[in-house]
């Protein structure tokens, strides 16, 4: 391995230790769902939201908001955004900066990638192989340690599960990062407490692999990416760190240092929790077909909305999907994320009328002032 390649590697674990810590603690660092930003949905929320006369509805489509809300880039703070609105009320695609080739542009998920896998147990739930009560103990006898085993699958989907924060885990395969991520710590009671923590999608993947006897990237490929035809969107094979062409330039200034380092080419170690690598129409399409009704049969599709009984500050539902209030009261369903650089989300009213993806390229330096940026994106395209 040369120097160079070992200096990118070191770099890039840093930030991917990085970005999982704050998926843990916060919800990424994606302001649109960032729980400093916006406060999660009071516990107890009724499942399958209907967009009644009283349910606050988006504005009209606002393409000059759009486009100040992306103006002035790059700025000391963000290097290029991406902005792709659809619905009933129109269409909008703008993008601004250097970092960013094009609309249709890939980049890094980050979190965003847990719908999809959420999606995929979801469907093995709908054939009976799976269940949303059943424990990790019964579904896959020996995959945690003692003392883990009665968690179900409905509570790692919400983030409810009890797991410890993942002081001290260690990128690695699946098993080694859930091992190390439960070497130390200690959990809560399982169903207690919201706390979202990026581990339960591991163990979700491995739960996956368990019951299908396939991998994780097989389960996703087939049973999303190829009926959606989802031909920008890929799980990417351990140590593949290329991007495909073209992506959005990720840089961030490391600490003590105000260049900007490249870090779009990325350890893939997150997986299931973290690591797909997509495009705007792609997510755009994804969001629509899953919550449509595409994807899922009828029970499992209320599950997308139905969120914990009696966790106070619960966030996600029972199927994995966020639920965000914004400034005026309109509730959006979706995922942020943030890996290496980069940060997007994909959000969308219940009834589909406006869908919103996003990926900005902050730079690192004052993640109050990438909120900021992105809540203005936000506010525009709802």
């Amino acid at each position: 391995m040369t120097d160079s390649r070992k200096r990118t590697r070191r770099l890039t674990r840093r930030v991917a230790a990085g970005a999982l810590l704050a998926a843990v603690t916060a919800t990424v660092a994606a302001p649109v769902a960032g729980a400093a930003a916006v406060p999660p949905a009071p516990a107890g929320v009724a499942s399958a939201p209907a967009a009644g006369p009283a349910a606050p509805r988006p504005d009209a489509l606002r393409p000059g908001a759009l486009r100040e809300a992306i103006a002035g880039l790059p700025d000391r703070h963000v290097s290029g955004a991406l902005v792709r609105v659809s619905g009933r009320d129109g269409r909008w695609t703008g993008t601004a900066g250097p970092s960013v080739p094009g609309a249709d542009a890939h980049f890094r998920i980050g979190s965003v990638t847990k719908l999809f896998t959420s999606a995929v147990a979801l469907q093995l739930v709908g054939e009976g192989r799976m269940g949303v009560d059943d424990t990790v103990g019964e579904m896959a006898p020996g995959l945690l340690p003692e003392g883990y085993e009665g968690i179900t699958l409905g509570q790692l989907l919400s983030h409810t599960s009890g797991l410890q924060q993942p002081t001290c885990f260690r990128p690695g395969t699946p098993q080694e990062v859930v091992a190390s991520a439960l070497s130390c710590g200690t959990p809560t009671t399982p169903g207690s407490a919201y706390r979202y923590n990026g581990i339960n999608y591991f163990v979700v993947g491995l739960l996956i692999e368990r019951v299908t006897g396939r991998t994780c990237t097989q389960e996703v490929h087939d049973r999303i990416l190829r009926p959606l035809r989802l031909r920008h969107t890929s799980l990417p094979a351990a140590h593949d760190w290329s991007m495909p062409v073209p992506y959005t330039r990720a840089a961030i200034a490391l600490p003590g240092s105000e260049e900007l380092t490249d870090v779009s080419r990325a350890d893939p170690y997150p997986w299931a929790e973290g690591g797909m690598i997509s495009n705007a129409p792609d997510l755009s399409r994804f969001l629509t077909a899953l919550l449509g009704g595409r994807l899922l049969e009828p029970a499992q599709q209320e599950l997308l909305f139905d969120m914990p009984d009696g966790v106070p500050g619960a966030a996600y539902s029972l199927g994995g999907v966020m639920r965000t209030e914004l400034p005026g009261g309109v509730v959006v369903w979706g995922k942020s994320g943030s890996y290496s650089g980069y940060t997007s989300g994909v959000f969308a009213t219940c009834d589909l009328r406006r869908v919103l993806v996003y990926s900005i390229n902050p730079t690192g330096r004052d993640e109050t002032k990438e909120r900021e940026r992105i809540m203005r994106v936000a506010g525009a395209a709802f």
